[in-house]
């Protein structure tokens, strides 16, 4: 059986940049957004869905789902984030268990931003690795990446754990608020101990590694 480590973070933490360097070193990634924006293409299947669900006005000029329109909808009305969730996440998950099942190596990681706010993934892994760094540079990453205001940022972060509430629930925590340089050692520990981990599980084993 393989070792799923679930990574996880606020937004603007730097979840991608700790993914590649995993993957620098031969270890699988399932990206739980990557997936989410493969479904999102025009014709495929998370596209048709949300298309039957809340017509023309979610779809871009691409064909594609209109994220832009779709998280503005979602931050304004709770029953739609639930409904738009309802009939995404579903996909998400499926093609999700099904990248994470042809795995070999002894252990994989599982991204996925909402992963402690959600709950339905946090099954799915055995061990959580929380991505930190301070508030302040989360907002200003995510300022310079995406042009939101900072304002805008905050209320993204609002509907997010707290770093406080993030980090309670961790087995593990990367410390992110540095430069790039920073982040290998730290990755190279825990594969390390990841693969260790690995090692002492047992086939039949769905309790989390310790």
């Amino acid at each position: 059986m393989t070792l799923v480590v679930g990574l996880t973070g606020g937004i603007g933490s730097g979840k991608s940049a700790i993914a590649d360097a995993f993957a620098a070193l031969a270890v699988p990634v399932v990206d739980a957004d990557a997936i989410a924006h493969e479904l999102s293409a025009a014709g495929a299947p998370g596209q048709r869905a949300v298309a039957a669900a809340f017509g023309a006005a979610a779809i871009a000029g691409d064909g594609g789902l209109d994220r832009g329109w779709l998280r503005e909808q979602s931050f304004a009305d709770a029953r739609f984030r639930e409904r738009l969730e309802g009939v995404l996440h579903p996909l998400i998950r499926a093609e999700a268990d099904r990248r994470i099942a042809q795995w070999t190596s002894p252990y994989g990681l599982f991204v996925v931003p909402l992963l402690l706010e959600r709950g339905g993934a946090r099954t799915r892994v055995h061990r959580i690795l929380v991505v930190d760094c301070p508030e302040e540079t989360q907002i200003a990453r995510v300022m310079k990446r995406s042009g939101l205001r900072d304002d805008q940022v905050r209320a993204i972060m609002a509907a997010q754990l707290s770093r406080s509430a993030r980090l309670a629930q961790a087995d593990d925590v990367i410390d992110n608020s540095g430069t790039r340089d920073a982040i290998a050692p730290q990755v190279e520990r825990l594969d390390r101990r990841y693969r260790a981990l690995a090692a002492k599980m047992r086939p039949d084993t769905k309790d989390r590694a310790e």
